[in-house]
């Protein structure tokens, strides 16, 4: 079947050339299905995985739409957080240069004085977060009586950050004659009630169970305990390696030491706070966009619909407080049809959080395990690995991409051997070629002083460790602070 092509859709010329020098020559089922709606000024509500192209669909339309020659206020776009709303703004500047269109962001956080100065230079767009335009509102800044298209982009999250009666006052504001768009990767209650309220027989798209995220992603879990969770992290980290990775943290107390630990740990990473200011956040995301670190830790606010180029893996260091934040959790890999995996750790306890998002999400949530520098699923991980044998026959391979010792479940480490270690590898394997003699040797050594009796099952006499032992004490001593005499004296029976 033929792919539609933007033209087919509506889209202008100039702006399907535009697109097309940035590499986009066919739109995605998303903005194939909203954009015709749009253009017909329908009321729309849009529910689509993230990563689908949701903000072109309603962008290339408003761009359309605006007269450059009208000095005001033409259309506005909300978005939940100052992150969102600066990447939607980018985009519109983009896409909307070349007609010679004006675009002004207005977000919280920036100085109001300076957002007022520029507004008097008569944008056609704006794009900002639910606080500072309430604000301009009140003021009289910001007028809204010409404003004929108004979109909400992360409709759900908006509504937990905002609440719904903070939106629903800026969209009061405007003509009851505008065009009002919803859009999320999930559609919740609030959302449902404003749009029964002030949308003119919307239209809808993309609303169906099942699909709520993109089909080119994997999801799979990893289950350690609570105590090794940054061990867990660098080794997933380690073996996937990616160009780029988001770590999300629930607790915001708890993104510093995990920012800190992977540094220690030789992972370049670093963080980014809902309550951070602007200039603090945009510089950090501009670092991470250049690449100049590899790991993002975050919170859920913080990362709120990023969009980052390259990046692969999304790892819930902590697993996400429902379905609906992992699904906006892992839509920030897989985009536009790239593939993605989404990693969470979880405790034995938690995994039946997994099931649940498993169940509730229609998507493969699959319990994944680290052996031996592969990734198993628990089936195979059952197999030679805990029955006491080894993967492939032997241990780890020397040089595995882990680093170190593998881990089991638990995350107590198994012990990898290594050509320094042959002198050891050898008496272990000794040892365990005669099981049968260990009991007779110890109480041998525990019954008399002298000679130790001989195992009546094997007949072999063990090979006395009196030596041994004085040596393990003089280290015992060394280790516990012992004065300098003390852990030079020599001990007794040593060196006769």
């Amino acid at each position: 079947m033929t792919k539609a092509s933007f033209a087919a859709i509506g889209i202008q010329e100039d702006l399907a050339a535009r697109l097309s020098e940035f590499g986009i020559n066919e739109p995605s089922p998303v903005q194939e299905q909203t954009i015709p709606l749009l253009l017909e000024g329908r009321d729309v509500i849009a529910a689509s995985q993230t990563g689908t192209g949701k903000t072109l669909a309603y962008l290339l339309p408003l761009l359309q739409g605006i007269n450059p020659e009208q000095k005001v206020v033409q259309k506005l776009v909300l978005a939940p957080t100052q992150e969102l709303a600066m990447q939607i703004l980018r985009e519109a500047e983009r896409y909307g240069a070349h007609r010679g269109i004006r675009v002004q962001g207005l977000i919280g956080g920036a100085a109001i004085k300076r957002q007022i100065d520029k507004l008097r230079e008569h944008p056609q767009l704006v794009v900002g977060t639910p606080g500072r335009i309430r604000e301009l509102i009140g003021l009289r800044k910001l007028k809204m009586h010409e404003v004929t298209t108004i979109v909400i982009d992360e409709a759900d999250q908006m509504f937990q950050l905002s609440g719904a009666g903070e939106v629903a006052k800026i969209v009061s504001s405007a003509l009851r004659t505008r065009q009002l768009v919803m859009l999320s990767a999930t559609i919740g209650p609030e959302t449902k009630a404003l749009a029964a309220r002030e949308m003119k027989n919307p239209a809808e798209v993309g609303i169906a169970p099942g699909v709520m995220t993109s089909q080119t992603l994997e999801h799979h879990y990893v289950v350690t305990e609570e105590r090794n969770k940054i061990d867990m992290l660098r080794r997933v980290i380690r073996h996937y390696n990616p160009k780029k990775a988001i770590v999300f943290v629930n607790a915001t107390d708890d993104i510093a030491e995990v920012e800190a630990k992977l540094n220690h740990l030789g992972l370049t990473a670093a963080a980014i706070y809902g309550d951070a200011d602007k200039v603090t956040r945009s510089h950090v995301l501009s670092k991470f966009r250049d690449g100049k670190f590899k790991v993002l830790v975050a919170s859920d606010v913080a990362a709120r619909g990023l969009d980052i180029e390259d990046l692969s893996l999304v790892v819930s260091f902590d697993p996400a407080f429902d379905s609906e934040h992992y699904v906006h959790r892992a839509g920030r890999t897989g985009r536009m049809g790239r593939h993605g995996l989404s990693v969470s750790i979880v405790t034995e306890q938690q995994t039946f959080i997994m099931r649940k998002f498993a169940r509730e999400l229609d998507i493969a949530l699959e319990e994944r395990e680290l052996f031996a520098g592969k990734v198993l699923t628990s089936d195979e991980a059952r197999g030679p690995a805990r029955s006491g044998g080894s993967f492939n026959g032997g241990a780890a391979p020397r040089g595995s991409s882990l680093g170190g010792g593998t881990a089991s479940r638990s995350g107590k480490p198994t012990v990898r051997t290594s050509s320094t270690d042959a002198g050891s590898a050898t008496a272990k394997a000794v040892n365990s070629a005669e099981p049968t003699q260990r009991p007779a040797q110890e109480k041998a050594g525990a019954s008399s002083g002298g000679e130790p009796r001989r195992d009546h099952r094997s007949g072999a006499a063990p090979v006395p460790n009196k030596r041994a032992s004085n040596k393990v004490r003089e280290q015992d001593r060394k280790n516990k602070g012992a004065p300098k005499w003390l852990k030079n004296k020599t001990p007794r029976g040593d060196g006769q």
